[in-house]
């Protein structure tokens, strides 16, 4: 419990400050859009490349693995989208919003820090591949059904090779090649602006709960924290220890990973777009003080720790 507790603490210590700092009016309602655009624009787009561009990808894939965890976050994310627009009216990139945060996961604060406890080196390979394909892959998504809603094919094509966040994946997949070439002042300025993409997104998030509060009502961002924090994981474990054959700590990684509270992405997402931000906003702030409990018990279940 008290590990627990320690892991996400940082997380609402971060949302925490941004609210207060806007609450107080140490901050204008205006610098918390900045921190946005500028984590979006700049900060992530940084931290894709240097992970696609230096991260070990084996040769051969592990198939079973990717399935178990992908299919349990496209269910929810469909599941999420569903819900939002039949029960919530949620239109548009609302629904997509809603979709992310249901399906992408706080790997960072949470997931990293959690799964390394739990399993130790041995969790540090089936970690890391999630880690390089998981934002790549709900980003790409996210962006493809954002945009492909309302453009016609080419400038789809356009909007998507102009779009920061996939021009970082494309880059970074592009320098795989050369990348011990890249000189040593190059990756220390990506370094420097990958490094702030997670503190200055979670202070954004809190001038945004200070703007938005539960705007939205609680009904969605219940919906989207069971999705995220129960159905993922159930779903992932069901599939790798079931369906698939792989090492128990694959399995409990892969779980781990789906159990995480909603990724701070589905925010800036929103942000982006202009819509959905107070159904962002509070479904991770709800998910992640949910997770606190619903860790400890995916941790039990596990028997890992």
């Amino acid at each position: 419990m008290l590990t627990s507790l320690l892991t996400v603490l940082p997380v609402f210590g971060l949302i925490a400050l941004g609210y207060g700092a806007r609450w107080t009016r140490l901050l204008r309602e205006s610098t918390g859009e900045g921190l946005s655009d500028f984590v979006f624009v700049l900060a992530v787009p940084c931290l894709l490349f240097k992970t696609l561009a230096t991260a070990a990808i084996p040769a051969t894939q592990p198939w079973g693995y990717w399935i178990s965890y992908f299919s349990g976050l496209a269910i929810v994310w469909i599941a999420a989208q569903l819900v939002a627009s039949r029960v919530f009216g949620r239109k548009g990139p609302e629904l997509v919003v809603s979709g992310f945060a249901a399906a992408q996961s706080n790997t960072v604060f949470v997931g990293i820090p959690m799964i390394l406890k739990a399993y130790g080196d041995a969790g540090a390979v089936p970690l890391g591949l999630l880690l390089v394909i998981h934002l790549p892959v709900t980003m790409t998504v996210a962006t493809l059904l954002a945009e492909g809603r309302t453009a016609s094919f080419g400038l789809l094509i356009r909007r998507l090779f102009t779009h920061p966040l996939i021009l970082g994946i494309l880059l970074g997949a592009a320098t795989r090649p050369v990348v011990e070439y890249v000189p040593t002042p190059f990756w220390t300025i990506v370094d420097l602006l990958a490094a702030t993409a997670v503190p200055c997104a979670l202070i954004s998030l809190g001038i945004a709960l200070r703007r938005y509060g539960l705007a939205s009502g609680i009904g969605l961002p219940v919906v989207l924290s069971t999705l995220k924090l129960i159905i993922h994981p159930l779903i992932v474990l069901v599939l790798a220890t079931k369906v698939f054959d792989m090492p128990p700590v694959w399995a409990g990684v892969a779980v781990l990973f789906a159990a995480c509270p909603c990724g701070i992405n589905a925010y800036l997402f929103a942000e982006r777009y202009r819509q959905g931000m107070a159904d962002a906003s509070s479904a991770i702030a709800l998910s992640t003080a949910l997770s606190l409990f619903t860790t400890i018990g995916w941790l039990t279940w596990l028997g890992a720790g």
